[in-house]
């Protein structure tokens, strides 16, 4: 609802960025760093996202086609997304973050799988998070950054005369990025279609012990709304794109 100028006629994780979905600019930040399958837990318009990787060879390339019965499609370029395997699961409408995550665990393979949301980017060092999650041995690990206040932050005495004035500093605390590193037992956390893995999975996971979180110093922003999006394709005409290496 809060990107509503864009979400009104196409899936969050295709509002573009550079003429690109952010979903691409997300799989590429992995694919950088040498992981190239994905599983897309689909929901709201997943049919367009399902179109978008149909025609994704024709949309990307130019091409030659021989018209008749026995046509055919050349490719006359290659794309850098050449060896990529996407899968693409509907995992409901209405279908909370925890469901989602429960109903793709028969396309993942091994002990180890990450996760993030269609809607960040970052140039966060995958290898590093992946190393710092396999070295602690617990359950799951969660990216975490300062968050920058979206208000400017006063301090204030005791007869009102303000003290400081500071322009949407970055805090202090620590927030969630996403990008996840699980361990396969973190899907005997996860329940039904109304499980959020925010508000039970992970809360769960941190008073057991088996939550730990890798700290991010570096650039990380979120596309919540209209305003985020012209922000990030006015970095991305700057040429300033951090998260594109």
């Amino acid at each position: 609802m809060r990107l509503q100028e864009e979400t009104e006629y196409r899936p969050k994780p295709l509002v573009p960025v550079g003429g690109r979905p952010i979903l691409w600019h997300i799989m590429q930040i992995y694919a950088r760093a040498g992981f190239r399958e994905f599983i897309l837990c689909l929901g709201y318009k997943g049919d367009m996202i399902k179109d978008y990787f149909l025609n994704y060879e024709a949309m990307s390339n130019d091409f030659t086609v021989r018209l008749g019965c026995q046509g055919n499609i050349s490719y006359n370029s290659l794309h850098s997304e050449q060896d990529f395997i996407v899968t693409l699961a509907d995992t409901g409408l209405e279908t909370m973050t925890g469901g989602r995550i429960k109903r793709v665990e028969k396309y993942v393979d091994g002990d180890t799988f990450m996760l993030t949301y269609g809607d960040g980017v970052a140039d966060i060092d995958i290898k590093a998070l992946l190393k710092y999650h396999h070295g602690h041995g617990h359950i799951a690990t969660v990216t975490t950054v300062h968050p920058v206040s979206r208000y400017g932050v006063l301090e204030v005495g005791d007869e009102g005369k303000v003290l400081s004035f500071a322009e949407k500093p970055v805090l202090n605390d620590w927030t969630s990025a996403g990008f996840f590193v699980l361990n396969r037992r973190f899907f005997d956390y996860v329940g039904d279609k109304d499980c959020y893995i925010e508000l039970e999975t992970l809360q769960q996971l941190a008073r057991e012990g088996e939550l730990m979180a890798y700290r991010h110093e570096g650039f990380f922003f979120s596309m919540d709304t209209y305003r985020d999006y012209v922000y990030l394709n006015d970095l991305w005409d700057k040429g300033q794109t951090p998260w594109i290496k």
